[in-house]
């Protein structure tokens, strides 16, 4: 039986490809999605690819990946910075959880250099534009139980 991943972005990433290309490259969010649907093609995982501008909404979906899914990236944008929400609902579930950001949070603003989320994340990546994503998709293989 295949493993099921989420994939969850934050606020603005629907914008991706049209706005702030020196930050966040050139490339928009359907054609992340359609990167991360080939890398997890490779791993043989089902793909759940969303993106909301909602927190409380984000917070829903956290809590029902770790109820049907093996396994999340979330990249949850300016909430990383803010939300304590986002923080605990990752902490009550029980998946391997990678943090992804496009760009380096730690070369930009001091306010963007507090993640609430890598404290409760297996693992973050950040800075390498959309190739976080992939990289994320295959830490997630080494860290699902067969």
């Amino acid at each position: 039986m295949a493993k099921k991943i989420a994939i969850l972005n934050g606020p603005n990433l629907n914008l991706l490809g049209n706005r702030e290309g020196d930050i966040y490259g050139n490339i928009g969010l359907a054609e992340i999605e359609a990167a991360c649907a080939d890398e997890c093609a490779r791993f043989d995982f089902e793909l759940e690819f969303l993106q909301t501008n909602s927190e409380g909404e984000l917070v829903t979906l956290i809590q029902q990946a770790g109820a049907a899914c093996d396994g999340l990236v979330i990249n949850p944008a300016a909430y990383t910075h803010t939300s304590v929400a986002i923080h605990d609902a990752i902490r009550a579930i029980a998946i391997p959880t990678i943090e992804v950001h496009l760009s380096n949070i730690y070369a930009r603003e001091e306010f963007r250099h507090k993640s609430f989320v890598s404290p409760v994340a297996t693992g973050t990546i950040c800075g390498l534009g959309p190739t976080g994503y992939i990289l994320a998709i295959g830490a997630l293989a080494t860290q699902i139980p067969e």
